[in-house]
């Protein structure tokens, strides 16, 4: 059986497209969509994807009407919890330390809500 290798992209609905697109990239790193194909798109590290449909009445992501949440993977939280503040992001770090690392929580200037891990 032929099975996908991976997450090709993340497409979601915006006000201010590209706005948003820039603030991915000043505050994560994400840069955004190339405007050609001789540009080379944002390249993630390899490493573990989780894909884990959630209950529709699941209050995990925040709001009701938000349907999705994208999760981060990061070498160190507290350097980049640090990085986000210092820009004036508000980041709430998990204070429990889970078996599979740790985890801290923001939103997005729209409010859709970010998840970055340090995997342990």
């Amino acid at each position: 059986m032929e099975v996908v290798k991976g997450i090709g992209g993340i497409f979601f609905r915006a006000r201010d497209p590209g706005g948003l697109a820039d603030w991915y990239a000043e505050h994560l790193g994400v840069t955004p969509v190339p405007t050609s194909y001789d540009i080379q798109p944002w390249q993630q590290q390899s490493g573990s994807t989780v894909f884990a449909p959630f209950d529709e009445n699941t209050e995990y992501f925040g709001r009701p009407e938000q349907s999705w949440m994208i999760n981060f993977r990061v070498d160190d939280l507290d350097a980049m919890a640090q990085q986000l503040r210092s820009a004036g992001v508000d980041v709430e770090v998990d204070a429990a330390e889970q078996p599979n690392g740790r985890f801290a929580r923001l939103h997005d200037p729209e409010g859709n809500p970010i998840e970055l891990w340090e995997p342990s």
